[in-house]
C-alpha cells in the first residue's frame, strides 16, 4: 500500500478560539509555499485537521519538509480507505504484513469521530485487532511502548490508518501574530532572531544593508542564502535589499572613529523603520546580544533607539554567543553565516568603538549631514526580491538519500 496524504495535526491553535481558522488559514497558506517544490502536493485544512495530498510525491521528502513548519504539532502520513469493516480489516492486514519483523509486538488504537459507523473504538480494535492474529498468528500484543501502534481513525468523510507519528516545530503560523522587518547582517545572531520571530507567528522581511563597493556580490548571496535557509518554516520571505554606501562614506567623512558604528545603527534603524512604515510592518527585529560586543550595551542601545518609537524586538538579547550558535547549527544557518564576507556592520568598524555613547552627542554629529536626504535617497533605492522555500529541496533530497 502507498500512502495517500499526510494528516496535519495543529498546536497552540487549539487555544484561539474565535480566531481559530484565520490561524488555520494562514497555516495552510504556509503548508502549501513550503511544499510548492512538491507541484503535485496539494494542501486542505479545516478545523482540526490540515491534508497534504501526496499525489504520488515521495513521502519521506515531504516529512522532512513539514518537521520545520511552525503551527505543526504533529503529523502522520495515512492511508484513506472506506468506512467498511471488511475494507479497514483487509488493509490493517496488509499494512502489518509490509512492516511486521518477528518479534514486533503491536497496539491497535482507534478513534470514531462519525459516531453513526458501525463498530465503536472498543469493538473496532477488537475486530482489527483479530484481524491482525489472524494475518500474523505469531504476533504479540502490547499495550505499553509497542514496537507498532496501528492508529485507525473514523472520520465523516473516510478511515484513516496509521503507523507512524512525526513531531511538528510547535509554535505559531508564521504571518498570525502581524508582520515585523528583519535587520538581516551576514553573521550568526540576526538569523536565529529571525527563526525565533516567526516560531511566535511573526510574518518577517529581511532588510539587509549593502555597501558596495566595500561589500562584495558574495556577501549579498551570503544574505540570500540565510534568508532562504528561514523559508522552511512558514514560506516565502521578502528581501530588501538597502544601498548604504553614501551613508557610510558620509559617517566616515564627518564623524569620530568612535562614534561611527552608533551612526551607522541609528541610520540603519531610521531606514527600516521607514521601509517598515511603507509595508505595514509592526516592528524591528534584530540580532543584538547584550554585551556580546563592545557597541552592543544598553547606553549603545538606547542612543541607536531615540530615532525611532517602533518596538524593537531582539529575540536573543539575553542569549550568550553558544547559547546563539546552537541554534544556528540546528536551523542549519552557521555554515553560512561563518562565510568570510564582510557586512556593513563590520567594512568600517572603529577599533575603539564608543561603548556607552549619549544621544546628544550623536544628534550634534548627525547635524553635519544631510540625514534626511540621505535616508530618502536610501529608501528610494531599495530592491526587494522574493525569496522561496525552492533551493533547499536539493538539500532536503540530499538527507533523504543519506537516510536511506
Amino acid at each position: 500500500m502507498q500512502y495517500s496524504e499526510i494528516m496535519i495535526r495543529y498546536g497552540e491553535l487549539s487555544t484561539k478560539h474565535k480566531n481559530r481558522m484565520r490561524f488555520i488559514n494562514k497555516l495552510r497558506n504556509n503548508i502549501s509555499d513550503v511544499l510548492s517544490i512538491y507541484p503535485q502536493v496539494k494542501v486542505t485544512a479545516d478545523r482540526d485537521r490540515a491534508h497534504a495530498y501526496l499525489n504520488g510525491a515521495d513521502y519521506t521528502a515531504v516529512v522532512e519538509s513539514l518537521k520545520q513548519v511552525f503551527g505543526i504539532q504533529n503529523f502522520s502520513p495515512v492511508y484513506k480507505v472506506e468506512k467498511s469493516v471488511e475494507v479497514l480489516k483487509s488493509a490493517v492486514q496488509e499494512i502489518m504484513k509490509e512492516i511486521y519483523k518477528e518479534g514486533m509486538t503491536f497496539k491497535l488504537t482507534s478513534k470514531r469521530s462519525d459516531h453513526n459507523f458501525e463498530l465503536d473504538s472498543r469493538e473496532l480494535n477488537q475486530t482489527l485487532g483479530g484481524a491482525v492474529f489472524e494475518a500474523i498468528p505469531n504476533v504479540q500484543a502490547q499495550m505499553k511502548n509497542p514496537d507498532i501502534n496501528l492508529q485507525v481513525e473514523i472520520r465523516e468523510e473516510a478511515a484513516y490508518l496509521s503507523y507512524e507519528t512525526f513531531r511538528g516545530a510547535g509554535g505559531l503560523p508564521v504571518g498570525s501574530s502581524g508582520k515585523g522587518m528583519l535587520m538581516l547582517s551576514g553573521g550568526i545572531d540576526s538569523p536565529v532572531a529571525g527563526y525565533l520571530a516567526l516560531k511566535r507567528g511573526v510574518d518577517i522581511e529581511a532588510v539587509h544593508f549593502a555597501s558596495p563597493p566595500y561589500t562584495s556580490p558574495g556577501a549579498l548571496k551570503k544574505a540570500h542564502d540565510l534568508t532562504r535557509k528561514l523559508t522552511k518554516f512558514g514560506g516565502n520571505i521578502q528581501f530588501i535589499e538597502v544601498p548604504f554606501t553614501e551613508i557610510q562614506e558620509e559617517i566616515k567623512a564627518k564623524a569620530p572613529e568612535a562614534y561611527l558604528m552608533t551612526l551607522t545603527r541609528r541610520f540603519m534603524m531610521r531606514i527600516t523603520d521607514r521601509i517598515r512604515e511603507v509595508r505595514n510592518g509592526l516592528v524591528i527585529i534584530n540580532g543584538e546580544s547584550l554585551g556580546q560586543v563592545a557597541s552592543q550595551t544598553l547606553e549603545s542601545m538606547q542612543t541607536i533607539n531615540a530615532v525611532t518609537s517602533t518596538p524593537i524586538i531582539r529575540p536573543v538579547v539575553t542569549m550568550d554567543k553558544l547559547e546563539i550558535i546552537d541554534i544556528a547549527q540546528e536551523i542549519d544557518t552557521f555554515e553560512i553565516s561563518i562565510q568570510p564576507f564582510e557586512d556593513c556592520c563590520t567594512i568600517f568598524a572603529p577599533d575603539r568603538p564608543k561603548t556607552n555613547p549619549k544621544i546628544e552627542n550623536a544628534e550634534q554629529y548627525e547635524k553635519r549631514m544631510d540625514v534626511e536626504g540621505l535616508v530618502e535617497r536610501a529608501v528610494a533605492g531599495i530592491m526587494i526580491t522574493k525569496i522561496t522555500p525552492q533551493a533547499e529541496k536539493d538539500a532536503v533530497d540530499e538527507l533523504i538519500d543519506n537516510l536511506l
